[in-house]
């Protein structure tokens, strides 16, 4: 795994989502509207950001999208929590869904890659 990639996508991803967490604090729209999706959003971006960046075969590009994608989930899921804007049960049903989008982004991400083999 590309350790240095990974860090930089799962903490850009999880300063999203938290960013998020906190609008959604404030604004009920956002809460009920957004979390949702806009967090699997971020999580499957991160995946998608991963394998694009990390220069890895499939195994690397799916393992560390799912793992960028779910952890940075739990740390916005988690401060939701704290907040009290989600009930602890969402904490690990969400990061599986997170991580689910993250390694679909890893799919996604790996397909697309400029790998340089390509004529022209």
């Amino acid at each position: 795994m590309a350790t240095q990639t990974f860090a930089r996508i799962t903490l850009l991803a999880a300063a999203a989502q938290v960013g998020m967490v906190i609008a959604g604090h404030y604004s009920a729209p956002i809460r009920d509207n957004v979390f949702a999706l806009g967090g699997m959003g971020i999580s499957l971006i991160a995946g998608l950001f991963y394998a694009r960046l990390s220069g890895g075969g499939w195994l690397n590009s799916l393992l560390g999208g799912l793992l960028a994608g779910g952890a940075c989930a739990f740390l916005g899921i988690g401060a939701s929590v704290l907040m009290g804007d989600a009930p602890p049960t969402l904490l690990a049903f969400g990061t599986a869904g997170s991580a689910a989008a993250g390694l679909i982004g890893g799919v996604a991400g790996r397909l697309t890659a400029n790998r340089g083999d390509a004529a022209g």
